[in-house]
């Protein structure tokens, strides 16, 4: 036996899952029209990051180019 969902109203939508989705999107088509690798700045702006990053909460050891 077969069990299908029936149709209408009962889809589940995960809000986070689905922001995260769109965001992704966002910065793999911002990379796609980048000459270059994107900078943490730039990868900042496409995600809209709120808080500009301090110096010492960079990543250590990380190629920014």
């Amino acid at each position: 036996m077969t069990h299908v969902a029936p149709l209408g109203g009962t889809a589940v939508q995960d809000h986070v899952a689905l922001a995260e989705i769109e965001l992704c999107g966002e910065l793999i088509i911002a990379a796609s029209a980048a000459e270059d690798r994107l900078s943490l700045e730039s990868i900042d702006a496409v995600l809209r990051v709120a808080e500009e990053r301090k110096p010492a909460d960079r990543p250590r050891g990380r190629d920014r180019r």
